[in-house]
């Protein structure tokens, strides 16, 4: 989504989810906003609510989460006009927190290394955590695929446990994939709502954000909440730049501890970006905490406080994610967690 505060129009904002987001991943979601960024009459009832509110994807998911199907745009009109006060309400009361756990799998790598690194186990702390399901990346399943070689990673010894979900990514470049899963100690999240995954209405809402012709993130969203109802994580409500340091405190003094967030910073305005990058620098200088960002273009991080990448074709993070340890750029991502391309 476009950053807090940005200047893009509702209709842009949609147009761009509808050409640039949604083509490849979702047809439905493609064909039904770019025909919302051309109603004008439907524009202007979504200007009414507050602009973080008016993203694409809260809008599709709160008609999703009511019923609305599959099916050409002026059915889905119909049905908008037939439930919009439902709609609003549950725009208005509800946010974008999908949960995605495919994230894991460009993460994993980052988090195996710092583990290795440090030589002892990893506290999580996860910002934008949602029902925390990206804070169990030892207890999924992996598939790395670069075109000749697929490179599993599992759990051990599970035991009694949920199966857990499988996720497949593809890869290119030197990336360090582990032998094993790395030990996590400790997990915990921050979120303005958190979400309980032993609450169905909570749940059906993680349901309705997957996007409507992805059944594979559906069915591994369900097993991923399988494995968090067996030890679900500590969730903080509130602001993460009010949050953040009381919670880090809480971490294991003997575990290493990083800060991971995926699409989370659009939701920010530009100065509680630059408090978050404050945050994180007191945290690495005084706790030697480890910083993982995996955003979106328009609010990557740089030294200068700039969102551009020198000397990166821009057209290689349209529609994707920059991972970054601490700063440092080290790949390109899916955003769903699809795919891994190291630099």
């Amino acid at each position: 989504m476009p950053a807090a505060g940005s200047g893009t129009s509702t209709a842009e904002w949609y147009r761009h989810f509808g050409t640039v987001d949604a083509p490849g991943s979702s047809p439905c979601y493609a064909d039904w906003s770019v025909h919302i960024a051309g109603d004008p009459e439907l524009i202007a009832r979504i200007d009414e609510w507050p602009y973080n509110k008016r993203q694409p994807l809260l809008m599709l998911a709160a008609a999703r989460f009511l019923g609305a199907g599959m099916s050409p745009y002026a059915e889905f009109r119909r049905f908008l006009d037939e439930h919009w006060d439902e709609v609003s309400r549950i725009v208005l009361s509800r946010a974008t927190q999908t949960n995605e756990v495919g994230r894991c799998a460009t993460l994993l790598p980052s988090l195996a290394v710092i583990a290795a690194t440090e030589g002892r186990p990893l506290a999580l702390i996860e910002v934008g955590a949602s029902a925390g399901l990206a804070l169990f990346p030892d207890r999924y399943s992996y598939e790395f695929d670069d075109g000749a070689t697929v490179t599993r990673v599992g759990p051990h010894g599970s035991g009694e446990r949920p199966e857990p979900p499988v996720l497949h990514c593809r890869t290119s470049g030197p990336v360090p994939l582990p032998d094993s899963l790395p030990e996590v100690v400790w997990r915990a999240g921050i979120d303005l709502n958190p979400l309980d995954v032993r609450n169905p209405d909570d749940v059906a809402w993680l349901e309705a954000l997957i996007w409507p012709e992805q059944e594979f993130r559906r069915e591994r969203l369900r097993r991923a909440i399988a494995v968090a109802r067996e030890d679900p994580p500590l969730l903080v409500a509130g602001d993460l730049n009010a949050q953040l340091p009381s919670l880090a405190a809480q971490a294991p003094a003997d575990a290493a501890l990083v800060v991971l967030h995926s699409a989370v910073m659009g939701y920010l305005s530009a100065d509680g970006r630059a408090q978050f990058r404050a945050t994180m620098q007191g945290l690495a200088r005084d706790r030697g905490c480890h910083w993982l960002s995996n955003e979106g273009e328009t609010v990557i991080f740089q030294e200068d406080g700039s969102s551009v990448v020198p000397e990166m074709d821009a057209g290689r993070l349209r529609g994707n994610f920059l991972l970054q340890h601490d700063g440092r750029r080290v790949a390109i991502t899916g955003p769903h967690g699809q795919r891994l391309d190291w630099l």
